[in-house]
């Protein structure tokens, strides 16, 4: 009885362990027509299936400023780009498929820059956090913060003053 639970799990832990979730972040060169984005996606997409990964989520690129300008050798020349098409797209796949998918991506030219790496199979997108706001109602009365008392020297006299220089340079 043992030895069919531990061939049981034995199964189902390398099942899983062949078995990954991944995800891909993407720049889509803006020199690629907002119409012709679809297809770039779906060429990235294709990759994915034909190596046998299935799809969990996706972000559909749209057109953003980068943080730095990334230079591309386009035509035997470098050429800057500030903008591009981010999006994502999380799949599962076998070890092998991700190493496949992820060396085929790079080969194409329409993308700026790729990054592919293991994630979980959760929703991990921070979620924003509405702060609770206080009611106050009209007929509140906001109280000042108490103020505190002057503290009260005596007044100096100026024969006093005068000494007191005298000392402090000497003469």
């Amino acid at each position: 009885m043992v030895e069919a639970e531990t061939v049981e799990r034995t199964e189902t832990q390398s099942e899983e362990a062949a078995s990954r979730v991944y995800e891909i972040g993407y720049h889509i060169s803006p020199s690629v027509k907002e119409e012709d984005v679809e297809k770039v996606v779906g060429s990235i997409r294709s990759v994915i299936e034909k190596e046998g990964g299935s799809f969990i989520a996706e972000g559909a690129p749209t057109l953003t400023k980068l943080a730095y300008s990334i230079p591309i050798k386009e035509n035997g020349k470098y050429v800057e780009y500030d903008r591009g098409y981010f999006g994502w797209l999380k799949f599962e796949s076998s070890v092998d498929g991700g190493k496949a998918i992820g060396d085929a991506i790079k080969q194409n030219s329409d993308l700026l820059r790729t990054m592919l790496f293991q994630t979980m199979r959760e929703d991990t997108r921070a979620k924003i956090k509405i702060a609770p706001l206080r009611e106050v109602k009209r007929t509140d009365i906001i109280k000042a913060a108490p103020r505190r008392a002057e503290e009260s020297a005596p007044p100096v006299s100026e024969a006093d003053l005068d000494k007191a220089l005298s000392d402090i340079t000497g003469e």
